[in-house]
Order: structure tokens, then sequence, then C-alpha cells
């Protein structure tokens, strides 16, 4: 039985950690608390902070986000194994149309911009620390996908 690309491990556990995180990503913004959700089993740093910060001013708005988010088509642009901490570049379409911005109280569906941007493509990088893959960066592109 051939071994495994190291490489190719890499990527697969790298997408596997961004894909659990953005389920985690979804507890956290649909609980009122603020408290669901394992965050930090797969992000740290920047990521980590975006989304607490961001979940934060969405309940000091009584707001929630309910949902699904869709990471569609994630691809490893780059892998760097050999650093002292390995990362993976994933670049994936991310689709929020699903992701309904909802008043806490009321759960009705709060008013949100006709021309926001609900498939947009994400740059995200992933490390591999100690206790295992991270998200450390997650870009927003700016771009629909």
């Amino acid at each position: 039985m051939p071994l495994e690309d190291p490489v190719e491990t890499a990527k697969k556990e790298a997408t596997a950690t961004y894909l659990a995180h953005w389920k985690e990503v979804e507890k956290r913004y649909a609980d009122k608390t603020g408290k669901a959700g394992n965050l930090r089993r797969y992000a740290a740093a920047a990521a980590l902070a975006q989304v607490e910060t961001g979940a934060a001013d969405m309940r000091k708005k009584d707001g929630v986000v309910l949902g699904t988010v869709t990471v569609n088509n994630p691809t490893a642009t780059s892998a760097d194994i050999d650093r002292k901490v390995p990362n993976v570049i994933l670049s994936s379409c991310l689709d929020i149309s699903q992701w309904t911005v909802t008043d806490a109280d009321t759960q009705k569906p709060v008013a949100m911009p006709k021309n926001r941007l609900v498939r947009y493509v994400i740059k995200a990088t992933i490390e591999k620390w100690p206790e295992g893959w991270r998200v450390i960066r997650d870009e927003p592109q700016g771009k629909a996908c």
C-alpha cells in the first residue's frame, strides 16, 4: 500500500479543519449568549478574534444569524509543510445566502442591503499547531463567485 503524500495529507486535514470551523462559526452566531460552538478547537489568532468580535457586535444589536453557511470548492492554493509551523492556504466560495440575520427576540429576519455579496471568494490560512490544525486568517476577497 503506497504512502500518502504528506502535502496531500496536509491539504486534506486543513480543508477538514476549515469546514469544521464554519460549523462552529454558525453555532456561535446563532447563540444569544455567545457561548455556543467550540471555536478554539478550529480557530486561533485573527480568525478567532474576527468571529468573536462579529458575533459580539451582532448580539449588541439583539441579533443572531440563523441557517447554514456553505463552503464551496475549497481548494488548497499552497501548502508549506516544511516550515516550523506548517500551513495551507485555501481559496473557496463562501455562500451565506442561507444564513439569515435575525432579531434574537422576535425571530424575524432583519432587512439587509440588496447589493450585499452572499457568495464570495474567501482566502483562509490554516496552520498546524501542536494541538492540531487551526484557521488563523479568513479573508473575504471582495469578489463574487
